[in-house]
């Protein structure tokens, strides 16, 4: 099986900075895409952004310029250095990724971790 497990969230004021990370584990032989959405209370998940394993990125607009995904593909880890926070960034942040988990498969697997809480207030 794969696990993704996230960490970073917590409480910060507006304009403040988190980082989060998300470490894969578990039959992995590689990643292609790993991405964070969000949920916010009485909303539907989004995307926040996604990278792949080349290392090409794309923003959900309401982010672009305030946050930075990167991945350590050594590490299996993908992680979300988010700036400038505001209070609409107030939600639940996960992490998904396809993961391929033999050498002798081609397929892809989807993968997503349990949630880690951004709250954005003063």
């Amino acid at each position: 099986q794969v696990r993704l497990v996230e960490t970073g969230g917590d409480l910060v004021q507006p304009g403040g900075s988190l980082r989060l990370s998300c470490a894969a584990s578990g039959s992995i032989f590689s990643i292609n895409a790993m991405g964070w959405y969000r949920q916010a209370p009485g909303k539907q998940r989004e995307l926040v952004a996604t990278i792949t394993s080349g290392g090409t990125t794309n923003y959900a607009d309401s982010v672009k310029d305030r946050f930075t995904i990167s991945r350590d593909n050594a590490k299996n880890t993908v992680y979300l250095q988010m700036n400038s926070l505001k209070p609409e960034d107030t939600a639940v942040y996960y992490c998904n990724a396809d993961v391929r988990r033999a050498w002798n498969s081609g397929t892809y697997y989807n993968y997503w971790g349990q949630g880690t809480q951004v709250t954005v207030s003063s």
